[in-house]
């Protein structure tokens, strides 16, 4: 179906694919893997009219054609399903899916025949969605059909789907599967761009590696392996199961009662939650995006107020109505979901960031005025021991990569020796590298007794670090299960809200 020769896209300081060579056959999954930055997105932007390539042609059929735009690609049946849905939520879903099309009603939109003609499809491939209803009335999994079906509509031959499980429960992801199966045994060819390994083998026939713009190889599912995928990604044997030891844990450090929030949108994100995270435990949250993770934690950390009757306690300390510096006093360290927002500030330089949270410190002081040479030291010794990549501290901090800014608030952050963790998405984002790393930090705090509740979408890795793990859905914890005793599928049934709630 698609042949890609010799591709080659350079941005401003940096080559996103260089040389690349990719190829799909009718009725195939053939998957493009690799980390963050490592090209998969660029390369198939190109295919669909995105991005134009400063070198290298396409062929589809066997024939070269320029695609110039979107409208192009959709001319020659190839659809994308964005990583991040394009759907407009205040439209329903016929009217999104006919979105850009021409109308057989001119100047009206037809919407009576893109209905049928979506129960036809729905029927079909089982994309069960009724068309009538608004967006943003649908779980994330129909809005993720609702993209299929908009390719689909559009008689799309060939389809990329651009990490289409990010946000999708496991039972949710297995149904994707079914649905794409059913597509390829229908002749359409599909490539399927994501970092996660053990749906790569599950799903593709074919792989191919990206690594900094550049193919690493390209294997099959039977001759394949995590490690061995792993390897290929970023060039050297990464540790996939961190060795976690026993530890014995101690007293509660972290102890949320009855805890509510309201969120921005002025209605109940956090309903009522009670936890407890013990020294020298990992307490992992997992849920879909969206069920009051992020509000949960800005509120622990003091930058969201609770409603009365709440109670959030550190190391015995009350610190419910406290701000952000008071609940750090009390032993909290805070990595936040996003890090580039809340956790470092792009245009100051590695080593201002590292500063953000202790500059009053006195040992930094001499004579009243700032010791340079002291805090420069300080500086120096958090980037060596935390394996913070850059070439100077003096180097912006959005230049560098998301791994290495994740380790820096990292460092910045655990330096103050806390009696609490709270480390929201550590890894999202980051090489397998950066994450193996961080991964390592977060078990060796445990092992130092500190309390570590660490909220993750990906629950390979709530499953890989947590001792307990507690699932949050629509602002509750509806389960709380020791590790275990806890099960991908049971989990899984949780974050989609078809668990009763558990105890404590």
């Amino acid at each position: 179906m698609l042949e890609m020769r010799g591709i080659t896209k350079r941005f401003p300081g940096v080559v996103a694919n260089d040389d690349v060579s990719f190829d799909l056959r009718a009725g195939e999954v053939h998957t493009l893997l690799g980390e963050n930055g490592a090209g998969k997105s660029t390369l198939m932007k190109i295919l669909f009219g995105l991005y134009q390539p400063d070198a290298g042609e396409i062929l589809l059929q066997g024939r070269p054609v320029t695609i110039t735009s979107p409208t192009d690609a959709i001319e020659h049946r190839i659809g994308m399903v964005h990583q991040h849905f394009m759907l407009v939520p205040t439209l329903t879903v016929a009217e999104n899916v006919a979105l850009g099309l021409p109308s057989m009603r001119r100047p009206f939109t037809d919407l009576d025949t893109v209905s049928q003609r979506m129960v036809e499809i729905s029927d079909q491939y089982g994309l069960t969605v009724d068309p009538s209803i608004e967006v943003w009335k649908l779980s994330v999994g129909e809005r993720q059909r609702v993209e299929i079906i908009k390719a689909l509509y559009r008689e799309a031959e060939l389809l990329v789907l651009d990490e289409p499980t990010a946000v999708l429960t496991p039972q949710e992801v297995d149904d994707l599967f079914v649905i794409l199966r059913q597509m390829t045994e229908a002749g359409r060819g599909l490539v399927f761009i994501s970092h996660k390994l053990r749906e790569v083998l599950d799903l593709s026939d074919r792989i191919t590696v990206l690594r900094n713009g550049v193919v690493t190889g390209t294997t099959v599912p039977a001759e394949a392996s995590l490690e061995r995928l792993a390897e290929m990604m970023v060039g050297r044997e990464v540790s996939l199961a961190p060795d976690k030891p026993p530890v014995a844990t101690g007293r509660p450090r972290l102890v949320l009662e009855h805890v509510t929030v309201i969120g921005d949108r002025d209605t109940v994100a956090v309903d009522g939650v009670d936890l407890e995270v013990r020294a020298g435990e990992i307490v992992g949250i997992a849920g879909v995006s969206g069920n009051g993770q992020r509000e949960l934690a800005e509120t622990i950390a003091g930058l969201r107020p609770a409603e009365p009757g709440s109670s959030v306690q550190i190391d015995r300390a009350d610190v419910t109505t406290a701000d952000a510096a008071t609940t750090r006093a009390a032993g909290l360290a805070y990595v936040p979901e996003e890090r580039m927002k809340d956790g470092a500030i792009g245009e100051f330089d590695v080593g201002e960031n590292l500063l953000l949270v202790n500059h009053r410190d006195p040992s930094f002081l001499r004579g009243g005025l700032f010791d340079f040479e002291r805090i420069r030291l300080h500086c120096q010794r958090l980037v060596d021991a935390f394996s913070v990549k850059t070439p100077t501290l003096q180097t912006p901090t959005s230049s560098l990569s998301g791994g290495n800014i994740q380790k820096l608030i990292l460092a910045r952050e655990l330096d103050s020796d806390p009696t609490v963790l709270l480390a929201a998405q550590p890894t999202r984002g980051v090489d397998i590298g950066a994450a193996e790393y961080i991964h390592g930090q977060l078990i060796e705090r445990r092992s130092e007794g500190v309390a570590v509740l660490l909220i993750s979408e990906d629950l390979d890795e709530i499953l890989a670090l947590a001792d307990r793990i507690a699932v949050m859905y629509e602002g509750r914890i509806v389960q709380l299960v020791d590790r275990a005793d806890a099960t991908r599928e049971g989990l899984g049934l949780a974050m989609a809200g078809a668990a009763d709630r558990s105890p404590g």
